[in-house]
């Protein structure tokens, strides 16, 4: 018997037995389903973490304000710390040897931004012109303010890709006026889209193409800011090597707490460090979710072997009058172990299907970013025909193993 003619039985036993057949083939196809679901959600989670640390720049490091209301020195007197001031970014910039450039960043949420009917909420930052090099970011349309806007505390703004698109849809920004509480700003650029940030990295959950960029001295004398908040609510520095970052943050620190009298109002945040810390933990999600699956699989396995079993008992009696006819053991084992491979190879088939599904509904309902990768396709389905491999070849060798003889008297 040829293995056109075993494959040929082998179909022609499965579709006798339909229902038991797809039963049979449910824990495969679960199996399946949940590692594409898994390692989809796994590599759109990496993706989404490694584009906002990547946002942050790995050759920079965070200074982030925390104030603190009271606090009593040594002395027992009571001081009020408001956290980060542009005083401590122009001497980290000066004194840490290690540091390139150091941009400060002043943030009001919740501003109105207005245009002819159409207005948007956005948070409006305060900063410098280094932060486009600093954080590579990417103008679409148009420049950067410069220090001449700064030095002269013009009211010009850059606009956030979400800012523009809702205010001037698809009219050319540039040039034209918005108006931010009580004052009209001139757009001088356009920023690119850019991903939506989840507090990874100290820079708070929010949409920065909610973001509008105006020069820092506009934000201190043109709009009225809480006297008690941080002067500075973010300092970020730019390092000049990459294999002394921590050095360098470990640098900034020391100065900042002579500066502040050792009073902790302020935390840093090392974007490499994160990065690192991401992968370990993205490295266990995997395991344990390729672990799940690898149960569902087993479950899916050992169901078959258990069919197989019985399906070799129930046609005992059959596999006795093959061999009468001329079957060799090696055609009985071909025969079991096709039937059991199919089984899988369905499973598997119909799992792709099912995970492919399910991705996409995770991806709609939970807001989850996903990406299916055709390597974890390809291992779940060598996988699901493995496992038909492994767990059919001891019943098929069972069978193959049968006395023709006791197997005609079977009853």
């Amino acid at each position: 018997m040829n293995f056109q003619e075993s494959f040929s039985v082998s179909l022609s036993g499965l579709a006798a037995h339909k229902l038991r057949s797809f039963l049979t083939m449910l824990g495969i196809i679960f199996g399946v389903a949940a590692v594409i679901a898994m390692l989809s959600i796994g590599a759109g989670a990496e993706r989404e973490v490694l584009q906002q640390i990547k946002l942050l720049g790995l050759n920079n490091v965070i200074l982030r304000s925390d104030p603190v209301e009271t606090q009593e020195d040594e002395r027992g007197t009571v001081i009020v710390a408001k956290g980060l001031n542009l005083e401590d970014a122009r001497s980290l910039n000066i004194l840490n040897p290690l540091v390139e450039a150091s941009v400060p960043q002043k943030e009001l949420e919740e501003k109105t931004v207005l245009r002819k009917s159409d207005e948007s909420l956005a948070t409006l930052i305060g900063t410098l012109p280094e932060l486009v090099d600093v954080l590579n970011f990417n103008i679409e349309r148009g420049n950067f303010f410069n220090y001449s806007d700064v030095h002269e505390a013009r009211r010009v703004c850059v606009l956030g890709h979400t800012v523009k698109r809702r205010l001037f849809h698809y009219e050319d920004a540039v040039g034209k006026k918005v108006k931010i509480d009580n004052l009209w700003f001139t757009v001088t650029g356009v920023m690119g889209p850019m991903p939506q940030t989840t507090g990874k990295g100290g820079v708070g959950d929010r949409d920065l193409n909610l973001d509008v960029y105006i020069p820092l001295s506009t934000m201190t004398y043109r709009f009225d800011i809480d006297k008690s908040e941080p002067e500075v609510d973010q300092i970020i520095l730019k390092i000049n090597d990459e294999k002394r970052i921590k050095e360098a943050a470990n640098l900034a620190s020391a100065l900042l707490d002579l500066r502040h009298n050792n009073i902790d109002d302020y935390n840093i945040i090392v974007p490499e460090e994160l990065l690192r810390q991401s992968q370990k933990t993205q490295r266990i999600f995997n395991i344990v979710m390729g672990a799940i699956a690898g149960i569902s699989l087993l479950v899916g396995g050992i169901g078959i072997m258990n069919i197989m079993l019985a399906t070799i008992l129930e046609r005992t009696r059959e596999i006795g009058i093959r061999r009468a006819m001329g079957a060799t053991r090696k055609d009985i084992l071909g025969q079991f172990l096709i039937e059991s491979v199919l089984l899988s190879f369905s499973g598997g088939i119909i799992g792709i299907l099912i995970g492919f599904l399910m991705t996409k509904a995770i991806s709609s309902y939970a807001n989850w970013k996903t990406i299916i990768d055709i390597g974890s396709i390809f291992m779940a389905f060598c996988v699901s025909a493995g496992v038909g491999i492994i767990f059919g070849i001891y019943p098929a060798r069972k069978a193959a193993l049968l006395d023709p003889i006791e197997s005609l008297r079977y009853e």
